[in-house]
């Protein structure tokens, strides 16, 4: 599953197979984002995975007018979508058993399909644009 977050309305656009995710996939999803026809420049934030950084995948984002920015190696905090990926695995998976891979994937869709109505109120305290790059820290003076 791969997916994209509107970071204002939170609207989540999303390509699913069974398989690994590859450039193609990466490619499903930019037309997906294109397809939505929205009149805003859009950027979309992208981790340094390989199959993200491939020329195939440049070339089309380029080609649908949508920007790629990569953030700094190791920095998933910096990553509004992980945020929502976290939530999902502790709503499908803690304390959970599914008897096949079938239920499991059924469990993440329904999950998200519900982002905008069950889950909303506490999805959109959890998807802010707050972001915290250390837990509590203190500056020592030298």
């Amino acid at each position: 599953m791969l997916g994209a977050l509107n970071a204002v309305t939170h609207e989540l656009v999303m390509v699913t197979n069974d398989t690994y995710i590859t450039a193609e996939s990466v490619c499903d999803l930019l037309r997906r984002i294109a397809m939505l026809n929205l009149d805003v420049p859009i950027t979309l934030v992208m981790d340094n995975a390989r199959y993200q950084k491939c020329n195939i995948v440049t070339a089309l984002a380029s080609q649908l007018n949508i920007e790629l920015l990569y953030l700094p190696a190791y920095s998933p905090n910096l990553n509004l979508i992980e945020r929502l990926w976290k939530f999902v695995k502790k709503k499908v998976l803690y304390s959970k058993y599914y008897p096949n891979f079938a239920e499991f994937r059924d469990a993440i869709t329904d999950c998200l399909k519900q982002t905008h109505t069950t889950h909303k109120k506490e999805l959109d305290s959890l998807l802010t644009l707050k972001f915290q790059a250390f837990k509590k820290c203190e500056l020592v003076p030298i």
